[in-house]
């Protein structure tokens, strides 16, 4: 058998993550708004990664909150006009030479609407068809295996505390569950904006498995969550300790 494949050596592998725009408090009070791709699920919990210097990622440590807004092809402007800014006054080279600029109103830049959250500071989107408010659980170095790069990406694992959805996502007949077919994330795909069909291709046999079987502990947990102030205080009585599970250097 001939194999069609070609060996190349592409310089990014982003081969398709649903785009966040990730909001947090800075050190003043005031919102932060960051688009991001670099994320995925896995129950009630959620993996980030993000250059570890930046406005967001800094806010995060500092806190130990943030809100993930998702956003749909109707936010792809927002996204756009988000892109090459940062909340960063001293911008690093890197970002200088990617031609980014400083931007401290993040949310008026993007024409979104900042709403409170009921669990975290940070403020939700309101225009994001899905907003998941979130505490950090742990941070984890990535590329630490190389000296060139060490220090300088981390992955975010945060724990959601609180689900908010659009009615219109909903399926019918469930008041917890999200229809796939109704649900339209915006996907970055080799830096470029993409949206998604709403036809499912086959039936998936993985699709018979009842969701409710997949259910975590969090989902209970989050229940028992309230509005605290920005900090590491209400982390660390859920069993997170910033000076052990964070690398803060």
């Amino acid at each position: 058998m001939i194999d069609p494949h070609v060996t190349i050596e592409p310089s990014i592998l982003y081969l398709g993550t649903p785009v966040v725009l990730i909001s947090t408090q800075n050190e003043d009070g005031t919102a932060n708004l960051a688009p991001m791709s670099s994320a995925w699920w896995l129950g009630w919990r959620c993996m980030l990664g993000l250059q570890t210097a930046s406005q967001t990622p800094q806010n995060m440590i500092r806190t130990g909150q943030c809100v993930l807004n998702l956003a749909s092809p109707k936010q792809a402007d927002a996204v756009n006009r988000l892109a090459r800014l940062t909340g960063t006054e001293t911008i690093p080279e890197l970002k200088q030479r990617l031609g980014y600029a400083y931007e401290p109103s993040k949310f008026e830049v993007a024409g979104l609407t900042p709403i409170a959250s009921q669990t975290v500071a940070a403020p939700r989107a309101l225009e994001c068809p899905i907003q998941l408010e979130a505490v950090v659980a742990a941070q984890h170095g990535i590329m630490d295996d190389d000296p060139q790069v060490a220090g300088l990406l981390s992955a975010f694992e945060v724990r959601i505390t609180r689900v908010h959805v659009h009615p219109s996502l909903l399926m019918d007949g469930h008041e917890n569950r999200i229809d796939p077919a109704k649900w339209q994330p915006l996907i970055m795909n080799f830096q470029k904006l993409y949206g998604v069909s709403s036809t499912e291709i086959v039936p998936s046999r993985l699709a018979e498995i009842e969701e409710k079987s997949y259910r975590m502990p969090d989902v209970d947990r989050a229940r028992d969550v309230v509005l605290e102030p920005a900090g590491w205080c209400n982390a660390s009585r859920d069993g997170f300790d910033p000076n052990r599970d964070l690398r803060l250097g």
